[in-house]
């Protein structure tokens, strides 16, 4: 059973930094691509980045330049560094990676429980 914990939220100022884990454990033959979500309160689950297993990186427009993904393969973990953090970024951040159980098997799409950000004043 491959489970996803995420950790890094809380409540920042806005203008301030967080930096989101997320850690895969359990029995796996790999992870492929990664990936982080939001959702904000009455709003739809929307992408925020994802990295692929090549390392190549996709940003959401609102988080461009802002927000960087990376991944740590040997730690099965990836990371999302949020910089200059605005009121609008407040939700519940998930992370969703697609996983191969067994080298013959396709991958299948995990979630994470999710953590809070809160950007407050």
């Amino acid at each position: 059973q491959v489970q996803l914990a995420e950790s890094g939220g809380g409540l920042v100022l806005p203008g301030g930094s967080l930096r989101l884990s997320c850690e895969a454990s359990g029995r796996f033959f790999r992870i492929n691509d990664m990936g982080w979500y939001r959702q904000a309160p009455g709003k739809q689950r929307e992408l925020v980045a994802t990295i692929m297993k090549s390392g190549s990186t996709k940003y959401a427009d609102s988080v461009m330049a802002r927000f960087t993904i990376s991944r740590d393969n040997a730690k099965n973990t990836v990371y999302l560094q949020m910089n200059s953090l605005k009121p609008e970024d407040t939700g519940d951040y998930y992370c969703n990676m697609n996983v191969q159980i067994h080298s013959v098997l396709s991958g299948i799409n995990y979630w994470g429980k999710g953590t809070l950000v809160t950007v407050s004043s």
